[in-house]
C-alpha cells in the first residue's frame, strides 16, 4: 500500500501505480520526476561522468598526492620514488560512456507504507541515473526484469532515447501472483553478447536468495558497477500490530501472523543480516551502494551520495548512504 505524505514532508517521487499508468497521467508524472531531478541535481557534477563513479577511466592523466582512501593499484610508484612522497596517477574518462541499467521490478517492489512504493524509487533511480550519464554522446540502455518477462532496451544516446526508455520502465507490468522475480537472470543478460566497457547500475531491493554474485562478479570485470538498494521500513522492522494477515505476492502465500515482541525481534535481526549479507556480496563485487528509502528524501540522498563519491576516488565501497 501507499500512505500520502503529509503536506510539507520529505519529498518523494510521483507514483506509478504498479506500472499501470497511461497517459496522459503517466506523461505528467514523468515530467514532474525529470523536473524534479533536473532542478535538484543540476550543478552537482562539475565535469565528466566520473562524479557519479570515479572509475579508472583509460587514458593517464596528471599524478597527485596520495590521499586516505585512494585505490593504491593507481600508484605511480615512478614519482613516488623521485618525490619521496607517494602519488597516485589520475586516470581520464573515456569520451564516451556507454551505461546499463539492471532494473528489478519483482512483486516485492509493489509495496511501500511510507512516502512511496519501491517501484516509484526504482522508475526516479533510473531517471537520476541517466540524468547524471547523460550528455555528451553518452548511452543508456536497460535491462528490465519483473520474474515473467525480460525486456532489452538498446543503449543509444539522445533525449528521445532516454525518455522513452523510462516510459518503458514506468510501464512495465506488475508479474502474475506467485512470479518469483530473477535477479540474476537480468545480471547475466549483460554479459552475452559482450558490451563495450562502461557502467552497470543495478537498481532492486536485493530481497530474496542472493544467487546473482557471482554473476555480478563477472560483470565486474568490464564494467564498472553501482548498486542501488530500494528499501521500505516495513522490509527492516514489523509494527507493533498484533494479529496480521500477510501475503507473499513472489510465492503466492498467504500467512497470518501475532506480532508480538519475540516475533518483532526477529524478524529485525533476520532482515539486518539479510542486508549484511547484501553489502558484503555488493562489495566483494566491487559495487558501491546508495540506498534510497521510502521514508526519506531519495534525491537528497543521490545528492548525498554523488558528492561523497566525488572526494573518494579509488575507494571501492565509499559513499554509501549511511543507514538510519
Amino acid at each position: 500500500m501507499t500512505i500520502s505524505p503529509p503536506s510539507g514532508s520529505t519529498h518523494a517521487p510521483p507514483s506509478f501505480r504498479q506500472g499501470q499508468l497511461t497517459d496522459p497521467r503517466l506523461s505528467a508524472a514523468l515530467k514532474t520526476l525529470e523536473l524534479t531531478v533536473r532542478r535538484r541535481l543540476d550543478g552537482v557534477l562539475h565535469g565528466d561522468h566520473l562524479g557519479l563513479i570515479p572509475g579508472p577511466g583509460s587514458e593517464p592523466g596528471d599524478a597527485r598526492m596520495y590521499q586516505p582512501g585512494d585505490d593504491v593499484r593507481q600508484m605511480d610508484w615512478s614519482v613516488t620514488a623521485r618525490t619521496t612522497h607517494p602519488h597516485v596517477r589520475q586516470m581520464i574518462a573515456d569520451r564516451e560512456l556507454e551505461t546499463w541499467l539492471v532494473i528489478d521490478l519483482s512483486a516485492s517492489v509493489d509495496f511501500g507504507t511510507a512516502l512511496c512504493e519501491k517501484r516509484d524509487l526504482v522508475v526516479a533511480a533510473a531517471a537520476a541515473v541517466t540524468h547524471l550519464t547523460s550528455g555528451g554522446g553518452n548511452r543508456i540502455g536497460a535491462v528490465v526484469a519483473n520474474g515473467q518477462q525480460l525486456i532489452r532496451i538498446p543503449a543509444r544516446s539522445g533525449r528521445v532515447h532516454e525518455q522513452a526508455m523510462l516510459r518503458k520502465i514506468a510501464t512495465t507490468p506488475h508479474a502474475p501472483d506467485g512470479v518469483r522475480g530473477d535477479l540474476r537472470g537480468a545480471i547475466e543478460a549483460l554479459r552475452r553478447p559482450q558490451r563495450k566497457r562502461g557502467l552497470a547500475v543495478v537498481v532492486s531491493d536485493f530481497l530474496g536468495d542472493i544467487d546473482w554474485q557471482r554473476s555480478l562478479r563477472a560483470i565486474s570485470g568490464r564494467h564498472d558497477l553501482l548498486g542501488v538498494e530500494v528499501l521500505d521500513p516495513r522490509d527492516l522492522e514489523l509494527p507493533d500490530v498484533g494479529d496480521v494477515v500477510l501475503h507473499d505476492p513472489e510465492s503466492g502465500r498467504t500467512r497470518e501472523f501475532s506480532v508480538t515482541p519475540t516475533l518483532r525481534t526477529d524478524f529485525a535481526r533476520a532482515a539486518q543480516h539479510h542486508r549484511d549479507q547484501v553489502e558484503q556480496a555488493l562489495r566483494s563485487c566491487g559495487a558501491p551502494v546508495m540506498t534510497l528509502r521510502t521514508d526519506r528524501d531519495w534525491i537528497a540522498d543521490v545528492v548525498r551520495f554523488v558528492s561523497t563519491r566525488r572526494h573518494t576516488f579509488g575507494a571501492p565501497t565509499a559513499g554509501r548512504v549511511p543507514r538510519q
